[in-house]
């Protein structure tokens, strides 16, 4: 009889407990897709006595995750304790020190530590798999390092963040302002005990920099995406976004251009009928452009007990069937620090602005953007209360580095009244 697959599971929350019941549920359907019997036969977790709905007396306890990575009789280590430092980071180091293969769906870990935890893994001819890290149940991992390596990927971009994505749809679905919508969310549990995870768009950069590392061969930083969360976002700006055929979506985007690999995580209007566009709600959906394949749209639950207890057991039944692939798709030595490229590529701006009710304050804002070399290709002025103007404009493509010269500018003609909100539009 083939020995069983040995897992180890440090994390007994939403998505910890869905693993244990995938692996009791479908354990005979499991051991026919890998041709070894999988089973559990330890767990770790803050709370012993806490009532998880699920039996957990089969299993050996420990209180300290690092312990049970070096187990003798775990042979993979599942970690889903979260956290970029702390234990989930020393359980996962002590586990492939130990010589166990590790499953984690911890992108915050592998977004800061991603390129020493890949070197550790191949030091020690260990894999670390982590398809559960990005977008949920959606196999955009697999697809970036297996189903899509023969292209050359020109583009990766793409809705990583279910409340985001839920605020901004029913803040244009209701009328109601981002306050009153952020409210509501947290009220409902689909925020972070952090919000400014998801709405500051640190989780989904997290996200961003672990696709950006695998499509274009480069270590993992972090630190070098542009990024801006959703607060500034009004419900008059999705209004008029709406008015032109945009929608607003917290949008990630990496790509490499001749200065440099750029990544950025902010809000842009993308075209209502694209599939970014008909996004509502909590789904995510992945954007992939290869130069062979064209542009691949992967689009599916990017949360949930079961979606992400789904792709964590993908990964463990990959290393059941003996696939052994480099942590980011090639080995971490050969990984690339690529030169950072900060919106290397023209594109149209929105702008809203608030303008003293004066003469003349229309022709300074132009003057200061045609100084800095962006030109206006819409301009609306709507809802005129004195003694400010809104207004808003839709400039030519440009460079973020010309329209951050303009804005820069604009305070000293002495005509906006506050800070103005500049979108990115993103063809698709």
């Amino acid at each position: 009889m083939t020995a069983p697959l040995r897992l180890g599971i440090a994390g007994l929350g939403t998505v910890g407990t869905g693993v244990v019941k995938i692996v009791r549920k479908h354990r005979e359907t499991l051991a026919a897709r890998t041709g070894q019997p999988i089973e559990i036969t330890a767990v770790s977790a803050r709370s012993k006595s806490r009532d998880r709905g699920i039996p957990l007396s089969d299993y050996a306890w420990e209180d300290d995750p690092v312990a049970l990575a070096t187990r003798d009789d775990v042979d993979v280590f599942v970690e889903l304790i979260g956290g970029e430092d702390g234990p989930a980071k020393a359980a996962v180091e002590a586990a492939l020190a130990a010589g166990k293969d590790v499953v984690t769906a911890n992108k915050a870990m592998l977004a800061i530590h991603g390129q020493p935890l890949a070197e550790l893994a191949e030091v020690n001819t260990r894999v670390l798999r982590y398809e559960a890290a990005v977008a949920g149940g959606i196999p955009v991992i697999k697809a970036l390092i297996e189903g899509l390596a023969g292209n050359e990927i020109t583009r990766v971009m793409g809705v990583m963040n279910g409340s985001c994505n839920y605020i901004l749809t029913r803040m244009e679905a209701s009328g109601l302002s981002y306050q009153e919508i952020f409210a509501e969310a947290d009220g409902l549990g689909y925020l972070e005990a952090d919000p400014q995870l998801d709405v500051g768009g640190i989780d989904a950069a997290h996200k961003l920099a672990i696709l950006s590392s695998i499509a274009f061969g480069t270590q993992v930083n972090f630190d070098g995406i542009a990024l801006e969360g959703i607060e500034r976002v009004s419900v008059e700006d999705i209004q008029q976004a709406a008015d032109m055929g945009y929608k607003i979506k917290l949008l990630g985007v990496t790509q490499m251009t001749a200065r440099g690999l750029e990544q950025s995580m902010s809000p842009c209007l993308v075209p209502a009928t694209s599939p970014l566009g008909q996004l509502e709600g909590g789904t995510n959906t992945i954007v992939i452009e290869g130069d062979s394949i064209g542009q691949v749209v992967l689009r599916g639950p990017g949360a949930g007990e079961g979606p992400t207890a789904s792709a964590v057991m993908a990964d463990v039944i990959d290393i059941a069937r003996g696939n052994r692939l480099a942590t980011f798709g090639q080995p971490a030595t050969e990984l690339t620090a690529a030169k950072v490229a900060h919106s290397a590529r023209p594109a149209a701006y929105y702008l809203r602005l608030a303008l003293q009710d004066k003469p003349g304050a229309l022709a300074k804002v132009a003057t200061a953007l045609g100084d800095a070399g962006v030109s206006i290709d819409r301009m609306r002025q709507y809802g005129h209360e004195a003694p400010t103007a809104p207004v808003l404009i839709v400039t030519h493509k440009t460079t973020r580095d010309a329209l951050n010269t303009a804005l820069a500018q604009l305070p000293t003609t002495n005509v906006v009244a506050a800070d103005p909100v500049a979108l990115r539009i993103e063809d698709l």
